[in-house]
């Protein structure tokens, strides 16, 4: 007898993340390793910073004194959360390394992986 929720999350259709759609860590693989005579940990995989080439800038914003990332997330991207998008697309491991100098530009892009007209 086929299980048809069990076929869907086989597939990867269902979204079983534990962690919400503006998280960074969504698409992220929670993966556990198992330990003789100990219970097993999970551990979410290693997160790599994209290479700035999977973006698509839509447009730059040029930092100014007081700037927060995510008040500009919230501006450019339509939610707060959403900082670490700017961080992904300017190459930041350190998020207010972005901000620290004012006159610095910043690109502001589509998700990663979406074309923008310029790659259609």
């Amino acid at each position: 007898m086929n299980d048809p929720l069990k076929e869907l999350l086989d597939a990867g259709v269902l979204n079983t993340s534990p962690f919400p759609p503006n998280s960074r860590y969504q698409a992220t693989a929670i993966v556990t390793l198992a330990q003789a005579n100990q219970e097993p940990v999970a551990y979410l995989k290693r997160r790599f910073v994209p290479p700035a080439d999977n973006f698509s800038v839509v447009q730059e914003h040029t930092v100014v004194q007081g700037d927060r990332l995510d008040n500009l997330a919230a501006r450019y991207l339509g939610d707060a959360e959403l900082y670490w998008r700017l961080c992904d697309a300017n190459g930041a491991l350190r998020p207010d390394a972005l901000i620290e100098t004012a006159g610095r530009r910043l690109a502001i892009t589509l998700p990663e992986g979406m074309p923008g007209e310029s790659d259609a």
